[in-house]
Protein backbone atom coordinates (compact mmCIF):
# COMPACT_ATOMS: atom_id res chain seq x y z
CA UNK A 1 0.00 0.00 0.00
CA UNK A 2 1.05 3.37 -1.10
CA UNK A 3 1.82 6.23 1.67
CA UNK A 4 -0.66 8.62 -0.18
CA UNK A 5 -3.08 5.52 0.01
CA UNK A 6 -2.40 4.93 3.88
CA UNK A 7 -3.00 8.69 4.44
CA UNK A 8 -6.43 8.58 2.85
CA UNK A 9 -7.66 5.29 4.81
CA UNK A 10 -6.88 6.85 7.79
CA UNK A 11 -8.35 10.39 7.28
CA UNK A 12 -11.29 8.28 6.00
CA UNK A 13 -11.60 6.54 9.17
CA UNK A 14 -11.55 9.69 11.26
CA UNK A 15 -14.46 11.00 8.76
CA UNK A 16 -16.93 8.18 8.57
CA UNK A 17 -15.98 5.93 12.00
CA UNK A 18 -17.57 3.08 12.11
CA UNK A 19 -20.58 2.53 14.50
CA UNK A 20 -19.79 -0.01 17.08
CA UNK A 21 -21.68 -3.56 16.78
CA UNK A 22 -21.90 -4.17 20.10
CA UNK A 23 -24.72 -2.65 22.36
CA UNK A 24 -23.56 -2.26 25.81
CA UNK A 25 -25.78 -3.82 28.90
CA UNK A 26 -28.38 -1.01 30.83
CA UNK A 27 -31.40 0.11 30.10
CA UNK A 28 -30.47 3.56 29.18
CA UNK A 29 -27.61 4.31 26.62
CA UNK A 30 -26.77 7.50 25.47
CA UNK A 31 -25.31 8.30 21.58
CA UNK A 32 -22.26 9.72 21.56
CA UNK A 33 -20.83 11.23 18.06
CA UNK A 34 -17.57 12.23 17.06
CA UNK A 35 -13.57 11.14 17.85
CA UNK A 36 -12.84 7.79 20.03
CA UNK A 37 -15.94 7.88 22.11
CA UNK A 38 -18.49 7.98 19.17
CA UNK A 39 -20.60 5.21 19.91
CA UNK A 40 -23.74 4.11 22.55
CA UNK A 41 -22.64 4.45 26.38
CA UNK A 42 -24.95 3.45 29.07
CA UNK A 43 -25.92 5.51 32.00
CA UNK A 44 -24.53 5.01 35.03
CA UNK A 45 -27.88 6.79 37.26
CA UNK A 46 -31.20 4.99 37.75
CA UNK A 47 -34.38 6.05 36.24
CA UNK A 48 -36.30 6.92 39.06
CA UNK A 49 -39.35 7.79 37.89
CA UNK A 50 -42.47 5.94 38.68
CA UNK A 51 -45.92 6.55 36.66
CA UNK A 52 -48.03 6.69 39.98
CA UNK A 53 -45.83 10.13 40.36
CA UNK A 54 -47.31 11.71 37.16
CA UNK A 55 -50.03 13.78 38.38
CA UNK A 56 -52.89 15.25 36.17
CA UNK A 57 -51.78 13.82 32.60
CA UNK A 58 -53.92 10.83 33.03
CA UNK A 59 -54.72 11.13 28.98
CA UNK A 60 -51.46 11.04 28.18
CA UNK A 61 -50.21 8.42 30.54
CA UNK A 62 -53.15 6.39 28.45
CA UNK A 63 -52.22 6.76 25.07
CA UNK A 64 -48.45 6.46 25.83
CA UNK A 65 -48.78 3.50 27.12
CA UNK A 66 -50.83 1.87 25.10
CA UNK A 67 -48.56 2.41 22.14
CA UNK A 68 -45.69 1.29 24.25
CA UNK A 69 -47.55 -1.94 24.84
CA UNK A 70 -48.54 -2.59 21.49
CA UNK A 71 -44.67 -1.91 20.88
CA UNK A 72 -43.86 -4.55 22.90
CA UNK A 73 -46.59 -6.92 22.00
CA UNK A 74 -44.96 -6.66 18.64
CA UNK A 75 -48.10 -4.89 17.51
CA UNK A 76 -47.84 -2.33 14.93
CA UNK A 77 -47.23 1.23 17.21
CA UNK A 78 -46.83 4.44 16.29
CA UNK A 79 -43.76 7.20 16.78
CA UNK A 80 -44.75 9.96 18.85
CA UNK A 81 -44.33 13.38 19.38
CA UNK A 82 -45.45 14.83 22.95
CA UNK A 83 -45.76 18.76 22.27
CA UNK A 84 -46.20 21.64 25.01
CA UNK A 85 -45.16 23.98 27.77
CA UNK A 86 -42.41 22.90 29.44
CA UNK A 87 -42.45 21.24 32.81
CA UNK A 88 -45.68 19.51 31.96
CA UNK A 89 -44.40 15.84 32.04
CA UNK A 90 -43.24 15.10 28.91
CA UNK A 91 -40.14 13.81 29.33
CA UNK A 92 -41.36 12.43 33.04
CA UNK A 93 -43.88 10.52 30.94
CA UNK A 94 -41.15 8.56 28.76
CA UNK A 95 -38.67 7.51 31.42
CA UNK A 96 -41.11 6.66 33.38
CA UNK A 97 -42.37 4.30 31.02
CA UNK A 98 -39.24 2.88 30.51
CA UNK A 99 -39.24 2.31 34.68
CA UNK A 100 -42.64 0.35 34.10
CA UNK A 101 -41.61 -2.03 30.90
CA UNK A 102 -38.18 -2.45 31.16
CA UNK A 103 -38.64 -5.68 33.09
CA UNK A 104 -40.06 -6.90 29.48
CA UNK A 105 -37.23 -5.94 27.89
CA UNK A 106 -37.71 -2.24 26.96
CA UNK A 107 -34.50 0.20 26.60
CA UNK A 108 -34.52 3.75 25.68
CA UNK A 109 -31.55 5.52 23.95
CA UNK A 110 -30.96 9.01 24.54
CA UNK A 111 -29.95 11.00 20.88
CA UNK A 112 -29.43 14.61 21.42
CA UNK A 113 -30.31 16.99 18.94
CA UNK A 114 -26.83 17.66 17.50
CA UNK A 115 -26.46 14.09 16.89
CA UNK A 116 -29.44 13.37 14.23
CA UNK A 117 -27.20 13.09 11.92
CA UNK A 118 -26.18 9.62 13.27
CA UNK A 119 -29.56 8.10 13.31
CA UNK A 120 -29.16 5.76 10.07
CA UNK A 121 -26.08 4.34 12.10
CA UNK A 122 -27.75 4.27 15.51
CA UNK A 123 -30.76 2.08 14.01
CA UNK A 124 -28.56 0.10 12.18
CA UNK A 125 -26.50 -0.93 15.28
CA UNK A 126 -29.49 -1.69 17.67
CA UNK A 127 -31.45 -3.71 14.47
CA UNK A 128 -29.24 -7.18 15.27
CA UNK A 129 -29.23 -5.98 19.13
CA UNK A 130 -31.88 -7.73 20.96
CA UNK A 131 -35.08 -5.70 23.12
CA UNK A 132 -37.09 -3.18 22.41
CA UNK A 133 -35.52 0.30 22.01
CA UNK A 134 -37.09 3.71 22.00
CA UNK A 135 -35.28 5.99 20.69
CA UNK A 136 -35.72 9.22 22.60
CA UNK A 137 -34.78 12.74 21.26
CA UNK A 138 -35.79 15.60 24.28
CA UNK A 139 -36.50 18.97 23.64
CA UNK A 140 -36.40 18.99 20.27
CA UNK A 141 -36.19 22.56 18.71
CA UNK A 142 -34.85 23.28 15.25
CA UNK A 143 -33.75 27.05 13.84
CA UNK A 144 -35.54 28.20 10.65
CA UNK A 145 -32.18 27.34 8.64
CA UNK A 146 -31.17 23.96 10.66
CA UNK A 147 -30.81 21.02 8.09
CA UNK A 148 -30.76 18.77 10.81
CA UNK A 149 -34.22 18.20 11.05
CA UNK A 150 -34.24 16.23 7.74
CA UNK A 151 -32.31 13.42 9.19
CA UNK A 152 -35.04 13.23 11.55
CA UNK A 153 -37.92 13.05 8.77
CA UNK A 154 -35.95 11.10 7.13
CA UNK A 155 -35.63 8.10 9.44
CA UNK A 156 -38.72 8.25 10.89
CA UNK A 157 -41.09 7.60 7.60
CA UNK A 158 -39.82 7.91 3.61
CA UNK A 159 -36.19 6.51 3.99
CA UNK A 160 -35.15 3.35 1.74
CA UNK A 161 -33.70 1.78 4.81
CA UNK A 162 -36.96 2.27 7.23
CA UNK A 163 -36.73 1.67 11.24
CA UNK A 164 -36.21 -1.95 12.23
CA UNK A 165 -39.01 -3.27 13.47
CA UNK A 166 -37.36 -3.02 17.71
CA UNK A 167 -36.90 0.81 17.40
CA UNK A 168 -39.20 3.52 18.17
CA UNK A 169 -39.08 7.23 18.14
CA UNK A 170 -40.56 9.24 21.15
CA UNK A 171 -39.64 12.73 20.61
CA UNK A 172 -40.44 16.02 23.19
CA UNK A 173 -40.69 19.49 21.77
CA UNK A 174 -42.25 22.66 22.96
CA UNK A 175 -44.12 23.24 19.43
CA UNK A 176 -46.06 20.67 17.91
CA UNK A 177 -44.57 21.60 14.02
CA UNK A 178 -40.98 21.83 15.77
CA UNK A 179 -39.78 24.66 13.41
CA UNK A 180 -40.66 28.24 14.03
CA UNK A 181 -42.99 29.39 11.55
CA UNK A 182 -43.62 33.22 10.39
CA UNK A 183 -46.04 35.43 9.55
CA UNK A 184 -44.32 35.73 5.71
CA UNK A 185 -44.69 32.27 5.23
CA UNK A 186 -48.12 31.94 5.48
CA UNK A 187 -49.31 34.83 3.32
CA UNK A 188 -47.41 33.26 0.44
CA UNK A 189 -50.45 30.55 0.81
CA UNK A 190 -52.91 31.38 -1.37
CA UNK A 191 -56.79 30.27 -2.49
CA UNK A 192 -57.06 27.63 -5.65
CA UNK A 193 -60.98 26.75 -6.67
CA UNK A 194 -62.19 27.61 -3.32
CA UNK A 195 -59.62 25.53 -1.19
CA UNK A 196 -56.14 26.89 0.68
CA UNK A 197 -52.72 25.67 -0.68
CA UNK A 198 -50.42 26.37 1.91
CA UNK A 199 -46.99 28.20 0.98
CA UNK A 200 -44.40 25.42 0.15
CA UNK A 201 -41.86 26.86 3.05
CA UNK A 202 -45.23 25.82 5.54
CA UNK A 203 -45.76 22.58 4.06
CA UNK A 204 -41.51 21.36 4.49
CA UNK A 205 -41.78 22.69 8.12
CA UNK A 206 -45.31 20.76 8.68
CA UNK A 207 -43.97 17.67 6.93
CA UNK A 208 -41.67 16.93 9.99
CA UNK A 209 -44.39 16.59 12.59
CA UNK A 210 -46.44 14.83 10.59
CA UNK A 211 -44.45 12.02 10.40
CA UNK A 212 -44.92 11.23 13.84
CA UNK A 213 -48.59 9.16 13.74
CA UNK A 214 -49.34 10.21 17.21
CA UNK A 215 -49.47 13.77 18.72
CA UNK A 216 -49.60 13.95 22.66
CA UNK A 217 -50.61 17.61 24.07
CA UNK A 218 -49.46 18.76 26.79
CA UNK A 219 -51.34 21.65 28.61
CA UNK A 220 -50.28 24.75 31.36
CA UNK A 221 -51.91 23.24 34.40
CA UNK A 222 -54.55 25.31 36.48
CA UNK A 223 -54.18 26.29 39.74
CA UNK A 224 -55.96 23.47 41.37
CA UNK A 225 -53.84 21.16 39.76
CA UNK A 226 -50.60 22.54 40.40
CA UNK A 227 -51.66 22.37 43.89
CA UNK A 228 -52.63 19.15 43.65
CA UNK A 229 -49.09 18.12 42.41
CA UNK A 230 -47.52 19.96 45.25
CA UNK A 231 -49.51 18.39 47.62
CA UNK A 232 -48.35 14.80 46.25
CA UNK A 233 -45.08 15.79 46.24
CA UNK A 234 -44.92 17.20 49.47
CA UNK A 235 -46.46 13.96 50.79
CA UNK A 236 -44.26 11.89 49.23
CA UNK A 237 -41.12 13.85 50.62
CA UNK A 238 -41.80 15.02 54.20
CA UNK A 239 -45.23 12.01 55.37
CA UNK A 240 -44.27 12.49 58.82
CA UNK A 241 -45.21 16.73 58.63
CA UNK A 242 -48.97 17.99 57.79
CA UNK A 243 -48.84 17.67 54.08
CA UNK A 244 -50.94 21.24 53.35
CA UNK A 245 -52.21 24.12 54.88
CA UNK A 246 -53.36 27.71 53.65
CA UNK A 247 -49.75 28.81 54.37
CA UNK A 248 -48.17 25.93 52.55
CA UNK A 249 -50.60 26.86 49.15
CA UNK A 250 -50.07 30.33 49.89
CA UNK A 251 -46.36 29.61 49.69
CA UNK A 252 -46.23 27.53 46.62
CA UNK A 253 -48.61 29.81 44.09
CA UNK A 254 -45.89 32.40 45.61
CA UNK A 255 -43.01 30.40 44.10
CA UNK A 256 -44.92 29.71 40.92
CA UNK A 257 -45.79 33.48 40.80
CA UNK A 258 -42.04 34.39 41.30
CA UNK A 259 -40.89 31.82 38.27
CA UNK A 260 -43.69 32.85 35.82
CA UNK A 261 -44.83 28.90 35.96
CA UNK A 262 -47.57 26.57 37.55
CA UNK A 263 -45.53 23.61 36.19
CA UNK A 264 -44.90 20.22 37.21
CA UNK A 265 -41.52 20.88 37.46
CA UNK A 266 -42.18 24.01 39.76
CA UNK A 267 -44.53 21.85 41.96
CA UNK A 268 -42.14 19.28 42.53
CA UNK A 269 -39.11 22.20 42.98
CA UNK A 270 -41.64 24.40 45.60
CA UNK A 271 -42.10 20.40 47.58
CA UNK A 272 -38.43 19.86 47.97
CA UNK A 273 -37.66 23.23 49.70
CA UNK A 274 -40.74 23.11 51.53
CA UNK A 275 -40.37 19.78 52.92
CA UNK A 276 -36.34 20.57 53.22
CA UNK A 277 -36.83 23.40 55.53
CA UNK A 278 -39.47 22.18 57.03
CA UNK A 279 -37.77 19.12 58.72
CA UNK A 280 -34.59 21.07 58.83
CA UNK A 281 -36.61 22.94 61.82
CA UNK A 282 -37.98 20.21 63.37
CA UNK A 283 -36.65 19.16 66.66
Amino acid sequence: MTRSGTLFDRLKELVSPTVPVSVPAGPVLHWRAGGARRGFHAATLPVLTQLTDLRCIDRQIQLLDRNTRQFLSGLPANHALLWGPRGTGKSSLVRALLNQYQGQGLRLVEVAQENLADLQDICSALATTPGKFLLFCDDLSFAADDDRYRALKSIVDGSASGLPDNVLIYATSNRRHLIPEYMQENLDSRIQDGELHLSEAVEEKLSLSERFGMWVAFHPFTQEQYLEIVSYWVRQLAPALNAMDESTDRAALQWALERGSRSGRSAWQFARDWSGRRQLATP
